[in-house]
């Protein structure tokens, strides 16, 4: 339940001097007070989070102790002020609530009297009701944190919160009757694949198949709908790559977080005023190549950038990418379709055998009927093409809640062999799991 200013502050209200202001009143005072001492010392609210609450601390207490006197109202709950004020100065105001609790993975606003959230894989609609201003000096706020604009000419914007959150808005006119707001959160539960064993998304002898296939190099492709943990699972695959290799990653926002000693990260960029300065995934990737990569990673593959990745990978680059699918099958075929869109001098009979030979693993997820995000099926794809359809077998597919072994075997199995990895033991081996 949404805490009401009201619950928190308030006073008797009889002979006092300032008895006719009301609670919200005064919190609206101390938020000026706040304000003004913020920009007296020159504090950066979005970066020195710490500061404001240091701050909003000692003029509550001031408040309170003037209080004593009688002059002005008491505040009751010290510490919901202090988290108030905080929150209006430093943070995102009424939601920043629903950002600090750890079980909400999603925020978002269809209008200001319809916020919901997702928490453990379900929508829920909130009691949270905010006004059109509110809803505008927020994304503002947002927005000033990442350096990214929204405006008649660019009515979508994508940008990263300090926290890591991603935010997405579509201006007013492109949706109707209300801008519409939403904040994905960046939700850190596994942060490497035996978290996710844990976790019970996948099971032990296929984790130890994901990092054996990572360490000897095969393409990974991760598919699946949204919200299925396609980035966390990159992540975690990414973990898994040798700290001697040299990483580099091209994302449309900075979402990738995973521990290594040698990763360069890039992001896109819009266009400013004039138009110009765009900087476009494929770009991104085009550059990435002129890095001495070991390793690249494409956060999400959505359209002409496919056909660079193919190229990289093709070339004997190892790399990993994420993509919208229904099932791996599906992945395959957007796989071929996406490049056709670089331009007309590209056809199918270049980009169906060249990703047959450039992707060896696709990895499905999909999340069950409790929100539960698992994986679905990992799929081999040993390079062959039969009119027109690229051959695959399947090495792991859920049945039901288990994740089993099937009769598929492991593409490029020289690769394997050149690292050390029995990986014919892996698949065999019931038993198997991570070290």
């Amino acid at each position: 339940m949404a805490v009401t200013q009201a619950e928190f502050l308030g006073g008797r209200q009889g002979d006092r001097e300032g008895s006719s202001a009301s609670s919200g009143d005064l919190l609206e005072q101390l938020d000026e007070q706040v304000r003004e001492v913020v920009r007296r010392e020159g504090v950066d609210p979005q970066r020195d989070a710490d500061v404001v609450r240091r701050i909003a601390e000692s003029v509550v207490r001031d408040h309170d102790e003037h209080s004593l006197t009688g002059a002005v109202l008491p505040v009751r709950d010290v510490d919901a002020v202090v988290s108030e004020l905080v929150a209006r100065v430093a943070g995102f105001g009424p939601l920043q609530p629903f950002l600090d609790d750890p079980a909400v993975e999603e925020v978002w606003i269809n209008d200001p009297s319809r916020v919901f959230i997702a928490r453990h894989g379900r929508h829920e609609l909130t009691n949270l009701v905010l006004t059109a201003a509110q809803v505008q000096e927020l994304v503002e706020r947002m927005l000033k944190s990442s350096g990214r604009r929204i405006d008649l000419s660019q009515p979508f914007v994508d940008a990263m919160l300090p926290e890591g959150h991603r935010l997405h808005v579509v201006l007013e006119g492109i949706s109707r009757g209300f801008s519409a707001v939403n904040i994905r959160k960046f939700v850190l539960r596994a942060a490497r694949l035996r978290d996710l064993v844990e976790l019970g998304s996948i099971s032990p002898r296929a984790a130890a198949f994901l990092e054996a296939s990572v360490r000897a190099g095969l393409n990974i492709m991760v598919a699946g709908g949204t919200q299925a943990g396609k980035t966390t699972m990159l992540n975690c695959l990414a973990a898994a790559i040798p700290g001697g290799d040299r990483v580099v990653s091209a994302e449309e926002v900075f979402e990738l977080r995973f521990p290594h000693p040698d990763w360069v990260p890039m992001q896109t960029r819009q266009s400013g005023l004039e138009g110009t300065g765009e900087i476009r995934l494929r770009d991104l990737v085009k550059e990435s190549l002129r890095m001495r990569p070991s390793r690249i990673i494409v956060g999400e593959v959505r359209s002409e950038e496919c056909l660079d990745l193919l190229l990289a990978l093709n070339s004997g680059l190892p790399g990993m990418c994420t993509l919208h699918a229904n099932s791996a099958r599906e992945a395959l075929v957007k796989m071929c379709t996406l490049p056709l869109l670089a331009g007309e001098n590209i056809s199918a009979k270049f980009v169906v055998p060249t990703v047959a030979s450039s992707v060896d693993l696709v990895v499905h997820l999909g999340v069950d009927e409790h929100g539960v995000r698992r994986v679905n099926e990992i799929v081999g794809v040993p390079g062959r093409v039969e009119n027109d359809v690229i051959e695959t077998e399947s090495i792991f597919i859920r049945t039901g809640a288990a994740l089993r072994r099937t009769g598929g075997t492991a593409p490029r199995p020289e690769l394997f062999e050149r690292i050390g990895v029995d990986v014919h033991r892996i698949l065999s081996d019931p038993q198997a799991g991570l070290r």
